[in-house]
């Protein structure tokens, strides 16, 4: 079997495999291709894949692969009877997903796979998110113009930092853990109650709202509340962002435009110096400010979009991506080195997107219908 590393676009800075993970595949008899450049920006060049055992292609000889592993879609050399895996977002992108399944080639999507137990050595989404989780409290911190710890000095006493982080799913709670570790109190808003143990866990303290929807099922995203709920999460979340110096927004909602809990009037009243990290700037953003891969400052406020942190760790994100990736592909592939799709498998049917021309996937389907 032949399977092809793609580069990705610009400003993406991870890649699908660094050569580390190249000899497991190479013993069972696979042939890599790595475009040339692939790794460069995860400090992976090309004499490092060569020395693994790699072939150095160009883009259009992919052509010639049976799997293409590319991070982000680029389908212009997509053929039929290939296999492409990647994080591709079909339900965000809508216009594309029918013109995926004309060009034939088989799609897998890790970001669809079922938040199962036995899908966690491939979420691909949680490894990159607890990254992000990590990266925004730090990338916040460096933005801060003020300490975060609590520092007591011959100069005076200086209050530590009050950070608050809206949902706390595996990007929250990685970023709760970092900012205590930073020294800054910390308070959590989630509209799942079963999270409040974990959050007391890290040192945080929990806000409670009363009344919301299920999410249990939701596989770790939000969920739609009633207008009640919301009016109540609203006024909560004011009081809470009005005393914060600091906010990580993480809420998303599956296939859907993030929910808007924090708006202008809500960061008119925070102080000027102020910092917001919206890690759900992507799918509309937690924030009536944000815009995506965009730092804008309002009133004195900074609103940071940024829904790709974990690129901005090339070399470890590209690690775990990969780790997910093999996990993923020692489904599909048999001992053999053959190709082995088997459709009664769960994770192998649902991140699948399209397969024989056609649109498989059916929760992605209705969104072309």
């Amino acid at each position: 079997m032949i399977i092809a590393v793609l580069k990705e676009p610009i400003p993406e800075t991870r890649v699908s495999l660094l050569p580390e993970s190249l000899p497991a595949l190479i013993k069972a008899g696979h042939e890599i291709w790595v475009e040339k450049g692939a790794g460069l920006l995860a400090y992976a060049p090309d004499e490092a894949y060569v020395a693994a055992g790699a072939k150095l292609i160009d883009r259009p000889s992919a052509a010639g692969a049976q799997i293409v592993l590319s991070i982000h879609p680029v389908f212009d050399i997509a053929a039929a009877n290939q296999v492409w895996i990647g994080q591709y977002q079909p339900l965000y992108q809508r216009d594309a997903v029918e013109g995926w399944a004309n060009s034939g080639a088989t799609l897998f999507s890790l970001d669809m796979l079922p938040r199962s137990t036995r899908a966690q050595s491939m979420d691909i989404l949680s490894s990159q998110a607890n990254i992000a989780g990590y990266k925004a409290v730090l990338l916040a911190a460096s933005m801060y113009g003020r300490y975060m710890p609590l520092f007591m000095t011959a100069a005076g006493s200086v209050a530590p930092a009050k950070l608050l982080v809206l949902g706390a799913g595996v990007a929250g709670l990685q970023a709760i853990a970092t900012a205590r570790r930073l020294g800054a109190v910390v308070e959590v808003f989630d509209t799942r109650p079963a999270v409040k143990e974990e959050v007391m866990s890290l040192g945080a303290k929990f806000v409670a709202v009363e009344g919301a929807a299920d999410a249990s099922q939701a596989g770790g995203y939000a969920v739609e509340q009633t207008e009640e709920f919301k009016q109540r999460q609203s006024e909560a979340i004011a009081a809470a962002v009005k005393k914060s110096d600091i906010v990580i927004t993480t809420a998303q909602i599956f296939g859907k435009q993030a929910p808007l809990l924090i708006n202008t009037a809500m960061i008119e009243a925070m102080r000027p110096g102020s910092i917001i990290v919206d890690l759900a700037a992507s799918t509309g953003g937690n924030t009536s400010l944000t815009k995506n891969n965009e730092t804008v400052n309002h009133h004195g406020v900074t609103i940071v979009g940024d829904s790709n942190l974990a690129a901005s760790m090339p070399s470890d994100a590209s690690k775990l991506y990969g780790k997910n990736l093999l996990n993923f592909l020692a489904l599909i592939l048999a001992k053999d080195g053959s190709l082995q799709l088997n459709w009664e498998d769960e994770l192998v049917k649902g991140a699948c997107i399209t397969h024989n021309k056609q649109i498989v996937h059916e929760r992605v389907k209705p969104v072309t219908a």
